[in-house]
C-alpha cells in the first residue's frame, strides 16, 4: 500500500487460517466418532514499534496487517490523521510480526503519554494502560449520521454474511464493515479479536481516504465502551453492533452524540442512541437526548 510517495510494506506470515486435524465426538454411541481436518483461525503475536521504540504488543490475525496499524495508530490518539504516519513496514520474526511505524517528531509527546508496556490478550485495547486515567478517552464529538432506513441495517447485515470469508472457514472470527447510507457495503476486515477488526476497518477507510461520515459501522460484536471510542475517535456517526452494550458504551455515545443501534438481527435491531432523531422520526416517536 502506498500513498503520498510513502512504502508500506508486508511480508505477509501464511494466511488467516491453518488446518487442524481433530476428532469429533457425539452423544449418539451409535454414531462413529468422525476425525477431520478443520481450518483454524491464525493468531499470533504483533509488536507495534513507534519510531523504533516498541509500544505495544497485540494478539491479532495476520492478514491486512496495515490497516491495522493505521487504525490503531489513530484510535489510540497517537496521530490525528492518515497524513501524519510517515511509514509502516510489517516484518516477519519468530513468532509473530514486527511492525515498524514512524511518526513525526511533534508527536513523540502522545507515545510517551499513551505508552503501554505489557503483551495484550486478543484486542483487549486495554492490556498495559499504565494510568487508570488513559482507560476511558474524553468524549469527541462526531457527524451528524446521513439519512438511513432501517431495511438499509437489514440488508446490510445479510450482504455481510457473505463477505466473512475467514469466519466461513473458521467459524472464529468477527467482521467490521462500513456500509454506506444506501446499503452498500465498502470495506469489510476480519479478524480474531472484534477491537483489531474494528481498527483494520478504520485503517483501511483512512488508507483510501473514504469520507468517515458517509457511512456507519456494522460490527459482528458485542458493544463495548472500546468499540465506541474507536468509533468517537475515526468519526464515524453511527455504529451498528449484533450483541448488547454496556451501560458505559451507552454514555460514551450519548457524550459524543454517536448515534446507536445494538442486538442488530436481520428483522429488528435495538436503538440505544439516536440524538438526530433519525429512527424516532420513522416510528413517531420522539428524540433522544
Amino acid at each position: 500500500m502506498a500513498a503520498h510517495g510513502r512504502t508500506f510494506e508486508c511480508t505477509e506470515m501464511g494466511q488467516g487460517s491453518t488446518a487442524v486435524e481433530v476428532l469429533e465426538l457425539f452423544s449418539d454411541t451409535a454414531r462413529a466418532s468422525d476425525r477431520q481436518v478443520r481450518r483454524m483461525i491464525a493468531e499470533v503475536p504483533v509488536s507495534l514499534t513507534y519510531n523504533g521504540v516498541a509500544h505495544v504488543v497485540m494478539m491479532a490475525t495476520p492478514l491486512d496487517v496495515e490497516d491495522f496499524a493505521v487504525g490503531f495508530t489513530l484510535t489510540d490518539g497517537l496521530a490525528d490523521t492518515f497524513d501524519d504516519i510517515a511509514d509502516v513496514e510489517v516484518r516477519e520474526v519468530s513468532p509473530g510480526l514486527l511492525v515498524r511505524i514512524d511518526l513525526p517528531a511533534r508527536l513523540a509527546g502522545r507515545l510517551n503519554e499513551r505508552r503501554r508496556g505489557m503483551v495484550g490478550q486478543t484486542g483487549c485495547g486495554l492490556c498495559g494502560v499504565i494510568e487508570l486515567e488513559q482507560a476511558v478517552p474524553a468524549a469527541r464529538k462526531v457527524p451528524s449520521p446521513g439519512p438511513v432506513m432501517p431495511d438499509v441495517i437489514f440488508r446490510a447485515l445479510t450482504a455481510l454474511r457473505d463477505r466473512q470469508s475467514l469466519n466461513q472457514a473458521t467459524g472464529a472470527a468477527h467482521a467490521a464493515t462500513f456500509v454506506g447510507w444506501q446499503g452498500d457495503l465498502r470495506l469489510v476486515r476480519e479478524d480474531v479479536g472484534r477491537h483489531n477488526a474494528f481498527d483494520k476497518l478504520i485503517g483501511a477507510l483512512a488508507s483510501a481516504r473514504i469520507d468517515r461520515a458517509s457511512g456507519f459501522a456494522l460490527l459482528t460484536a458485542r458493544c463495548s465502551y472500546e468499540l465506541v471510542a474507536k468509533a468517537m475517535m475515526a468519526g464515524i456517526p453511527m455504529l451498528v453492533t449484533l450483541s448488547a452494550p454496556t451501560d458505559l458504551a451507552v454514555r460514551l455515545a450519548r457524550d459524543a452524540g454517536l448515534t446507536l443501534l445494538c442486538l442488530a438481527r436481520e428483522d429488528s435491531v435495538i436503538v440505544c442512541h439516536d440524538p438526530a432523531g433519525l429512527f424516532a422520526r420513522q416510528t413517531g416517536g420522539g428524540r433522544q437526548d
